[in-house]
């Protein structure tokens, strides 16, 4: 696409991009709500649940959450889940720890895993956060085996708080029998969903003053139809936004409308 547009409206930075930084991001109170179980889990050594749709924020209010805990205190094991195995789970836990992964014993990659955990603990005064993102992947036999990594010294030290992040079925792989041990470990539960149109204005202007922009370059239509379009979920609209002004630049308008919305909207699914 065409970068033209910035220098027409006159922005420092990219806007509406993913990369946004950790002051930037702007409180709404879903992410103060996952912020707040989030530090309440990992304060009791328990597990917490966000769920929502894809592109309502999970990923942004999960980073929101992680930056605020002090590297001198925490060190976060942040693992993307995928349909494998507990051993490769296993894995990416231990390379998150910088740990020898070579091993193909559900036992001895257990017992490296609370090793290192419990060292963390009791000589650095540490504890590690295992956060697993998009944990609806995770097979049930997976879940079945979980909570056994956050068990230290007869359950009695609350040393590997989790945090699961996952859609909506996510809650589902835990209401089987065998997912229960993990899912009674679980202390705050947050959901995530599509913004009303208020909300979703404040963030489009939210997000143009960051990029150096501090008018309000879409219209009422322009921002009723991002909302519409998006479901009210982000990162929809951060699409929308940026097509929107990218087709108004190419008109050489200055006020992005609803039918440069329409246009931008042709582009993505």
């Amino acid at each position: 696409m065409n970068e033209n547009y910035r220098t027409f409206f006159g922005f420092e930075t990219e806007p509406f991009g993913s990369d946004i930084a950790l002051p930037d991001i702007l409180k709404t109170d879903d992410l103060i709500g996952v912020n707040e179980r989030f530090a309440y889990a990992v304060r009791l050594g328990g597990a917490a649940l966000v769920t929502g749709e894809i592109g309502s924020g999970k990923s942004t209010a999960l980073r929101y959450a992680i930056g605020q805990l002090h590297p001198s205190e925490y060190q976060t094991l942040h693992i993307t889940a995928s349909s494998g195995s507990i051993l490769e789970l296993y894995r990416q836990i231990l390379g998150e720890l910088g740990a020898d992964t070579a091993s193909n014993s559900r036992a001895v990659m257990t017992g490296r895993i609370k090793r290192e955990i419990a060292e963390r603990a009791q000589s650095k005064k540490m504890k590690a956060v295992l956060v697993i993102d998009e944990a609806s992947l995770l097979r049930l036999d997976v879940f079945r085996e979980l909570h056994t990594l956050a068990q230290f010294n007869q359950d009695t030290s609350p040393w590997l708080p989790m945090i699961l992040s996952g859609q909506g079925n996510l809650i589902d792989k835990l209401m089987y029998p065998d997912s229960r041990p993990l899912a009674s470990r679980i202390v705050a539960r947050s959901h995530l969903e599509g913004t009303n149109r208020e909300d979703m204005e404040g963030y489009i202007v939210h997000r143009l003053k960051i990029a150096g922009v501090k008018s309000n370059l879409f219209d009422e239509s322009a921002i009723t139809a991002i909302h519409q379009g998006s479901g009210g979920l982000f990162r929809k609209a951060n699409y929308l936004a940026r097509g929107s002004l990218i087709a108004a630049a190419k008109s050489k308008s200055g006020t992005v409308t609803a039918e440069h919305v329409r246009l931008a909207s042709t582009e993505i699914f």
